[in-house]
């Protein structure tokens, strides 16, 4: 759908106007992100704000919605926009996203060197070892949750002895040593971003196939699963000057919630984006946060050593009988469950 003409839009009040040309006032309030029914299907919701309300005021929010892929990639990435609610991303630097929390490790700055995005071969033959262990141990079993028994503990077990019982917050703050800033301790974005890969993947089982032979195609599999469901789906800015985006013009100072989930889904800009498909062209589209984060490195490689210890030690993985994934959140989203037949 073509974007509708830039208009000029004041600044929000407790019900939002714009003006036209004429001077006559129409309600720019949209639907609401925290309606009803939103969060359990908010690709559809996505879809509608896409086609009819790409820039809308969000009362109950509090902040305008954005949700076409080159509107939420300027402001995730133009210096008119900074972060929000506490501004804590310098402008013109990346907002937090996908992985990233936006941690001054992961910013190009004049006091910070950006980091190579590889992960320390002793946190590599962790995440491999840990990743092992668990899968050993599920393949034993008749029935397993994966999100209990593989998702929860790659990241959290990749900096601890995963031989020893989960000892709670212990668990938690082992995924990184202290002083590594809030992406590497933030087990569960990992967590969430590892399970809906698994879905994924489980969903089709000539891709799993695939990925037996050419093990390779674990990280454009990964790639894909973070555009098509990525574990944060919205992130808040703010702008510091008025930005005119494809559905008008935002003034200074404006809270802005950019949806991300829309935007990776955006027809616009991906061929067929409801479909998982790692095979995808442009893949280098794909909003996953800066290649420097740690987090970013570090969440990649336990996908690829997670799959390639599930699929060594279960042949024959696959979904357990009648059961269907379903996702769930609305800031961040992912599957609570998923139940499997090791072999």
């Amino acid at each position: 759908m073509q974007a509708d003409a830039p208009r000029d839009i004041p600044a929000p009040t407790t019900s939002p106007e714009r003006r036209t040309r004429a001077g006559r006032s129409t309600n720019r309030t949209g639907p609401s992100l925290l309606a009803r029914g939103a969060a359990h299907d908010p690709y559809r919701f996505y879809r509608m704000l896409r086609e009819q309300y790409p820039l809308s005021y969000d009362a109950p929010l509090g902040a305008w919605l954005i949700s076409r892929y080159d509107d939420v990639t300027a402001a995730l990435t133009d210096p008119r926009f900074t972060g929000f609610p506490h501004d804590g991303a310098p402008r013109g630097g990346p907002a937090p996203l996908g992985l990233c929390h936006g941690s001054a490790r992961c910013l190009p700055s004049d006091r910070y060197t950006v980091v190579t995005g590889t992960v320390p071969a002793p946190l590599a033959e962790r995440v491999e070892r840990t990743a092992y262990v668990l899968a050993r141990r599920i393949a034993l079993r008749s029935r397993a949750d994966l999100v209990e028994e593989f998702c929860r503990w790659l990241p959290a077990g990749s900096g601890r002895d995963v031989n020893r019982a989960p000892d709670g917050e212990a668990a938690q703050a082992a995924a990184a040593p202290a002083g590594d800033g809030p992406c590497l301790r933030d087990t569960a974005l990992r967590e969430t971003a590892l399970a809906s890969l698994l879905a994924n993947l489980l969903d089709d089982p000539d891709l799993l196939a695939a990925l037996r032979i050419e093990p390779a195609l674990a990280g454009r599999a990964w790639t894909e699963s973070l555009r098509r469901d990525p574990p944060v789906q919205v992130v808040l800015r703010r702008t510091v000057a008025e930005v005119t985006l494809s559905g008008g013009t935002l003034p200074a100072k404006a809270p802005v919630a950019c949806l991300v989930g829309a935007a990776a889904r955006d027809p616009q800009r991906f061929a067929a984006p409801d479909v998982f498909d790692p095979f995808r062209p442009d893949q280098d589209r794909t909003l996953t946060g800066p290649p420097g984060c740690p987090a970013v490195a570090l969440g990649r490689l336990e996908a690829e050593q997670g799959l390639r210890a599930l699929l060594d030690a279960m042949p024959r993985l696959r979904w357990a009988e009648g059961f269907r994934p379903a996702a769930t959140g609305l800031l961040t989203r992912g599957p609570r469950s998923l139940l499997v037949r090791p072999g």
